[in-house]
């Protein structure tokens, strides 16, 4: 296919710069995409850097959403014309009216084919508490896709026809290690919000030290909570946690190499990145049954599920692992089997087949059909 034929696809999205699981999985789309001969893929990022002398704006409070968003705007409307597919990934909540809205907008204006990536497991909430910034947005992009089919139960509960494409994780970057033994090092490895309660990791991990007293628990991420979870481990298990911040996802494989075992406590989930990468690293994963979880992982069989905010049944899991490695090895080789529908070439003929059908249609730009306002009364 020549350069002139290609699909040019625009992929909305926070860059890098803000460590968060969309962005990850906009980079392996990125990188799947530049394998393939048809597709003219390039990142527009929500969150822009202003020039270099202008920088320092972007590191002021209140100052930093107003410059950003206002470079942001521009760079759609200066770049988004020259797409055919513009695909956007989307939070919820404030986010979505800052991000994914204005991208949707412009790009309707233009005639585009908008593809709403939407990966928030708060989108039930969001299309409740805020219908009329969500819904009416929603409705106006032509695919709506989700990682997961408890997303689309939740949209299909508003009206909303979802389609379900797996997030995707590297399998020659995430490494499977074949533990024949399980050291009692244990990983948490997701943002620390409210909503993932990675507060009740820990206090699974302060009934797991009594029992295992060389236990030791990683945790990964950082965010709103971290000083409350700091405080909480200091009083609960003095020594016995390690924060590391946010990881990059270049050293995020050698993280899960340093752990045996995965713990998950979130009360609000979808389609974690963490526990496929689990999985893929040969982790057993111990999680809470939020969102969409139980979807990846069947219970005693791919890892374990307990009740949200059951601290005790998360302890009880994680020590039964540790105390019968064969059972961790088997949990944890299975777990790795079901990394395949995880894999780009698990996903790679839906998002082309995708992309293909919206490059064929073609829209009038909405400027086409705004008419100027009619003034009743003269002029003066």
């Amino acid at each position: 296919m020549t350069e002139e034929r290609k699909i040019r696809v625009c992929v909305v999205v926070a860059s890098i710069d803000i460590l968060g699981g969309q962005a990850v999985q906009a980079l392996r789309l990125l990188d799947g995409l530049s394998r393939e001969q048809e597709i003219d893929a390039e990142l527009l990022p929500i969150n822009p850097r202003l020039p270099r002398p202008l920088r320092w704006l972007q590191r002021i409070k209140y100052v930093r959403t107003v410059v950003t968003s206002i470079l942001y705007i521009a760079t759609l409307l200066l770049k988004l014309r020259r797409f055919d597919v513009v695909h956007v990934f989307s939070a919820s909540y404030m986010s979505f009216v800052l991000a994914p809205a204005p991208a949707i907008l412009i790009a309707k204006l233009y005639g585009k084919c908008v593809l709403l990536n939407y990966h928030s497991g708060e989108a039930e909430d969001h299309l409740r508490t805020w219908p009329r910034t969500s819904r009416p947005l929603i409705r106006m992009a032509d695919r709506l896709i989700v990682p997961s089919d408890y997303l689309v139960s939740v949209f299909a509960k508003f009206g909303f026809k979802a389609e379900h494409i797996a997030n995707t994780v590297d399998l020659t970057r995430f490494k499977f290690r074949d533990r024949r033994s399980f050291a009692p090092v244990i990983l948490s490895n997701r943002n620390l919000e409210r909503h993932y309660n990675v507060g009740c990791s820990i206090r699974a991990f302060e009934l797991i030290r009594k029992q295992v007293p060389k236990a030791q628990l990683i945790i990964a991420g950082d965010g709103s909570e971290r000083r409350a979870l700091q405080s909480l481990a200091d009083e609960l298990v003095p020594g016995g946690v390690e924060f590391v911040g946010a990881i990059t996802p270049q050293t995020m494989p050698a993280l899960y190499d340093r752990a045996d075992i995965f713990i998950n406590a979130s009360e609000i989930d979808n389609q974690p990145l963490s526990i496929i990468e689990a999985f893929a690293s040969g982790l057993p994963v111990v999680t809470t049954d939020a969102g969409g979880i139980p979807d990846m992982v069947a219970e005693a069989e791919t890892g374990f599920l307990v009740s949200c905010g059951d601290f005790k049944s998360l302890a009880s899991r994680v020590i039964r692992l540790l105390r019968d490695n064969d059972l961790a090895s088997d949990v944890a080789a299975r777990a790795r089997q079901e990394c395949g529908r995880y894999s780009w070439a698990a996903v790679s003929g839906t998002w082309l087949n995708l992309y293909r059908e919206l490059a064929s249609k073609r829209e009038e730009p909405l400027t086409g059909g705004i008419k100027p306002i009619e003034s009743t009364s003269p002029i003066t």
